[in-house]
């Protein structure tokens, strides 16, 4: 990975966000991208929300993007560009946590550190047996403490980097490779034959299940969308004329009571079409949905946050991954 054995705190920042809740898989062609686009600090403070957004279009958790604009430009203007150096004033940078301020601490400074991710979670426990869970308050300071005393003080960048790949690559969720592993003769749960039960995590996440109908509203050659100005999922980012209701509807309610409701009547419209069911799984959502497309006799009043944009413009403004997924697979009509 083109940050390993970085120095830059710039670019070990920008790795770190970019990866959180990222796998490094998907990770790696947006970090590639952002390098490239804002090789430094100040190009990423100086850019356009909207054109950060579009570069991290896809990528999810778009908290992560505000939070990583919010610290570039404090960096640029109230520290003229010179990144923190220290682990407490890393943490201060918006969006940075624990995890991510020992990372760049001691990749970039080589500071003493650890760095506790999921990997460094499942090798401790799996190694020294330990079943307190990793997702309780209890469990993270725990492990945190105990992988501070394990650290190599003297060379905290490369012992981070070291038990991180080695969970990833040897000590993996499922599968590990124990019989090439060099614990296995003092690893408690290969000798315990408790490998698949650690480590152990406690809480079970709640699924929120929302219904979104998209009317795909257009006039002419033009297409209306509006920002997501709600404190909510995809803050920021463009969207269809949206609909949400509490439980899936059928064609004949769609087209029959929730559109001429909102779009003049049962005759304001013309029908182009409406999409197969789409589904997006989010952390703590599941968001279902379809796309209607509709041709308006005239232009419906909006509201400040609206605009009219070409189709050919769309995509030049950032869109969710549940649009995006639309607009690649149902949008090509040549009207």
């Amino acid at each position: 990975m083109p940050w390993k054995g970085e120095k830059d705190p710039y670019k070990i920042w920008l790795s770190e966000i970019i990866l959180q809740q990222t796998r490094v898989e998907q990770g790696l062609q947006y970090y590639q991208n952002f390098i490239k686009a804002f090789p430094d600090v100040h190009k990423l403070a100086n850019a356009p929300d909207q054109k950060v957004f579009k570069l991290w279009e896809g990528l999810g958790y778009y908290s992560r993007c505000r939070n990583l604009l919010a610290s570039a430009r404090f960096i640029s203007k109230d520290l003229k560009g010179n990144f923190p150096e220290t682990y407490d004033a890393i943490k201060n940078l918006k969006g940075v946590g624990p995890y991510t301020a020992a990372a760049i601490s001691s990749f970039a400074f080589n500071l003493p550190f650890a760095v506790v991710d999921g990997n460094v979670f499942r090798v401790i426990a799996r190694i020294f047996g330990i079943a307190t869970a990793t997702d309780s308050t209890e469990g993270k300071k725990f492990f945190t403490s105990f992988a501070n005393e394990l650290l190599d003080k003297k060379q905290a960048g490369i012992y981070n980097q070291a038990i991180m790949d080695f969970g990833a690559t040897v000590c993996k969720p499922i599968a590990p490779l124990c019989s090439d592993c060099v614990f296995k003769k003092n690893c408690f749960a290969f000798q315990n034959g408790k490998i698949n039960e650690l480590p152990v995590k406690e809480k079970k996440i709640s699924i929120k299940k929302r219904w979104f109908y998209y009317f795909v509203l257009q006039y002419e050659n033009e297409v209306l969308v509006r920002e997501r100005t709600e404190k909510d999922i995809w803050q920021h980012l463009f969207e269809f004329i949206l609909v949400e209701t509490a439980k899936e509807e059928d064609d004949n309610v769609i087209l029959n009571d929730i559109a001429p409701k909102h779009f003049f009547g049962k005759k304001g419209f013309e029908i182009i079409s409406i999409s197969p069911l789409m589904k997006q799984q989010l952390t703590h959502q599941l968001i279902n949905g379809r796309f209607i497309h509709l041709r308006v006799s005239q232009r419906p009043a909006v509201t400040d946050n609206c605009i009219w944009v070409k189709k050919e413009k769309l995509k030049n403004y950032a869109f969710p991954k549940f649009i995006t997924q639309y607009l690649n697979s149902f949008f090509r009509e040549k009207k």
